[in-house]
């Protein structure tokens, strides 16, 4: 039996980009894998594919740029008060290419994860596929892999993992088969992740 919608956890999704793990959330929803619903997307940036995404899928959708004078700490209180408005239970960030200060993650504790391209401990940042590449071929790397964190501060790809798994890199991959071979297994670790912590009481 599907939950009742009162048991369904509210997720908003934050994305800078194409939104390819945000439409896996998406279809994890409508097809009944996830007991849970995408109520907002937000986007730091107007030309996200993402946001397409979302009107397709018809899920509110909103743009928040910073402004030209605003200060980093000033544009996530305004960023918190914008996705706290959709009263979310877990915040998701997908491809989120911005670091959160406390102005935002105070008012979500526990409730904000991030999914990074990596292996905990590992290629912090931006660009972590490409960089798992190019060590591969110069002989210094044979796995990368995904990971699903937490993010309780202001910390770069290093809050509490809640789930990982390793992406072998083969000795014939291009950066193009490792990039969809990593992304296959952020879409299932992340479903997977959501699912688990929609199971969870604090969560509904």
């Amino acid at each position: 039996m599907a939950p009742s919608r009162s048991a369904r956890t509210r997720i908003v999704v934050l994305v800078s980009g194409n939104g390819s793990n945000l439409q896996a959330v998406l279809d994890a929803c409508a097809d009944g894998r996830l007991p849970a619903d995408v109520v907002a997307v937000v986007s730091n940036r107007s030309g996200a594919y993402a946001l397409e995404r979302a009107a397709t899928a018809g899920v509110p959708s909103v743009q928040v740029g910073k402004h030209d004078d605003e200060s980093r700490r000033d544009y996530d209180a305004r960023l918190a008060d914008i996705v706290a408005g959709f009263a979310p239970d877990l915040v998701v960030l997908a491809g989120w290419m911005r670091i959160l200060t406390s102005d935002f993650l105070g008012w979500f504790p526990d409730r904000v994860i991030n999914l990074h391209p990596a292996r905990p401990g590992e290629l912090p940042g931006t660009n972590a596929i490409e960089r798992a590449w190019h060590e591969a071929m110069a002989g210094e790397r044979t796995v990368t892999g995904v990971m699903v964190h937490l993010v309780p501060d202001e910390g770069v790809d290093d809050g509490p993992v809640l789930a990982t798994d390793d992406v072998p890199i083969r000795p014939d991959d291009t950066l193009e088969t490792l990039e969809a071979r990593i992304h296959a297994v952020e879409h299932r670790l992340l479903v997977d992740t959501i699912a688990g912590l929609c199971r969870e009481p604090s969560t509904r």
